[in-house]
């Protein structure tokens, strides 16, 4: 259950090390970001590297539970460019972009690294003051963000695996 690994034991890791993430790791991220499914094959995302500290602390006043996102060492922000999206249900892009931020999260959890995902999209007006700090055009949906580096201390897994939310063939 190696392969596995990534899922089962990925946690929400909100302290981190002062140490920050190299290219090569950030780019595998990225590109794990990128390997995500999307309606009609659109890849909607675009991403945002977050790691000027003046605008990550402007980002994590926002709202009160992304504080911890100023002492990450990488914030990364998934987008989605509705320019071109070719499915046919434009609100597919949601689906995309949540499969996108989770591949990024897995691939964290993968080398070493932890994350957790802070909730953006539907939130307008936080949208909006990313948008401003970060001079996001007007086609760009800011949709989540995530705060990224090494883990403080490790954190156990823990087993949601219940029985009881597993249905067959009918509820």
């Amino acid at each position: 259950m190696d392969e596995l690994r990534p899922i089962l034991e990925r946690r929400r890791y909100r302290v981190y090390k002062d140490k920050p993430v190299p290219e090569d790791m950030i780019k595998t991220l990225l590109r794990a970001g990128m390997y995500a499914p999307s309606a009609m094959n659109s890849q909607p995302w675009e991403f945002l590297i977050m790691q000027d500290n003046e605008k990550k602390e402007a980002v994590s006043k926002l709202i009160s539970y992304w504080s911890m996102l100023k002492k990450a060492p990488l914030g990364i922000l998934v987008m989605a460019n509705r320019n071109g999206y070719r499915a046919s249900t434009k609100e597919f892009f949601v689906q995309d972009c949540a499969a996108s931020t989770q591949n990024i999260l897995l691939a964290a959890e993968a080398q070493g690294l932890g994350g957790v995902w802070l909730g953006l999209y539907p939130k307008m007006d936080k949208m909006q003051e990313i948008r401003k700090i970060y001079s996001i055009p007007d086609h760009i949906i800011p949709f989540s963000l995530m705060s990224i580096g090494y883990p403080a201390k490790p954190l156990h897994p823990h087993n949601t695996y219940h029985v009881h939310k597993v249905h067959k063939d009918e509820y």
